[in-house]
């Protein structure tokens, strides 16, 4: 599980850098926030439309290549990515590198579930290894793009050709596994319509999640008139609340359930994005980023486990879906949080997207928990 764990999080390093170095491109290129906000849903295109394809191929055949080759496109295209000298070749590489994040979850999310088993703390720690790499995103590149501008992505490359060579190597080791619902008892069935329910919250969780992270440095920044320093230090606490949230998910949902975790997520989302939006100083709103990460990130793990409970009989696919799809989802509400910045004022969209998790909060009262081993559910 710590291979699988360190790797998530350089692979989700390479998602992380994309809205890091969104301001740095809009105040050193001078695009628009429309412009700004293309270069995310690049990246979220590459990064979500391959992922079914990706699970199930995942699911037919043994590819160990899969997340290897999948974490070093990551790292080049978003590492080449600020090299580029015009905006369609950094929009291209901005995909190439989604390209790779899609390749890479649907193999590495089956692989640390069947070391996890049914543990939900285990698999806790494997998606907190993403959301790791989210954070550390602007706290190493913050301080580089700020002394570079946007050539400073190419320093981040190494680490993705690293990790490939040590995934390659693993994957010609036998791994002891333990199987998700395996047992006594007949095998649990695929539930397809509660997972399609799932995969809509998830896809609300990410349009949160990809909002904040790509316009909370512009919000510090021009809204409440902070330092560099200070708007890269809300995005790194924002991203660090979505660890400790995932990790917290976890937990929570071994000791309460799964579907009350999600549940219990969405609803505290609510006022930590008022707050958020309510800041009323560089350094008081502080505390509320955090707050707001936290939120949002705590139904993460829970909803990757839940929708391999799912769909039991298809792991990679469950995870193609909630690791990748799903997540990826979210940067395509960029543009139009992005045409809403430019018409409206950056704070606009954090007025927006106060609004938005009533939608999962609505849609997690339907979710059922997942079925006991030898259980048989009509859905």
């Amino acid at each position: 599980m710590r291979t699988w764990t360190a790797a998530h999080a350089v692979d989700d390093l390479y998602q992380g850098l994309v809205p890091a170095s969104i301001p740095y491109f809009v105040l050193e290129r001078n695009y628009g926030y429309t412009a700004a906000s293309g270069l995310a849903l690049a990246a979220t295109l590459g990064g979500s439309l391959p992922q079914l394809l990706v699970g199930v191929l995942v699911d037919r055949r043994r590819v160990p290549w899969m997340a290897p080759v999948g974490v070093s496109l990551a790292g080049v295209g978003a590492g080449l990515a600020g090299l580029a000298p015009a905006y369609a070749a950094t929009w291209l590489l901005l995909l190439l590198s989604g390209v790779g994040v899609s390749m890479f979850h649907p193999a590495a999310g089956a692989a640390a579930r069947a070391v996890a088993g049914d543990d939900t703390t285990a698999m806790s720690l494997f998606a907190a290894g993403g959301s790791v790499g989210f954070f550390l995103a602007p706290l190493l590149a913050t301080p580089a793009l700020a002394a570079w501008g946007p050539n400073a992505t190419v320093l981040f490359i190494p680490p993705a050709l690293l990790l490939a060579v040590v995934l390659l190597r693993a994957g010609r080791r036998p791994v002891a596994a333990r199987r998700p619902g395996t047992g006594a008892g007949a095998p649990t069935p695929d539930r397809p319509r509660p997972f399609l329910l799932l995969t809509a919250v998830e896809i609300v969780r990410s349009v949160l999640l990809f909002g904040v992270s790509t316009f909370i440095e512009l919000f510090w920044l021009r809204h409440l008139g902070a330092s560099h320093a200070l708007a890269g230090l809300a995005l790194t606490l924002f991203l660090m609340g979505g660890v400790g949230g995932t990790l917290v998910g976890g937990r929570l949902a071994d000791r309460f359930g799964a579907v009350r975790t999600v549940q219990a997520g969405a609803v505290l989302t609510v006022p930590a994005l008022v707050a958020l939006r309510l800041a009323g100083g560089p350094v008081t709103g502080l505390p509320a980023a955090v707050a707001a990460g936290m939120a949002i990130s705590i139904p993460f793990a829970v909803l990757v486990k839940l929708g391999q409970d799912y769909l039991p009989s298809r792991p990679g696919t469950a995870s193609g879906v909630t690791l990748g799809l799903a997540v990826s989802a979210g940067g395509l509400a960029a543009p139009a949080l992005g045409a809403i910045a430019d018409t409206h004022g950056i704070s606009a969209p954090f007025t927006v997207l106060c609004f938005v998790p009533a939608l999962a909060v609505a849609m997690c009262v339907f979710l059922p928990e997942p079925a006991r081993r030898g259980a048989a559910f009509r859905d």
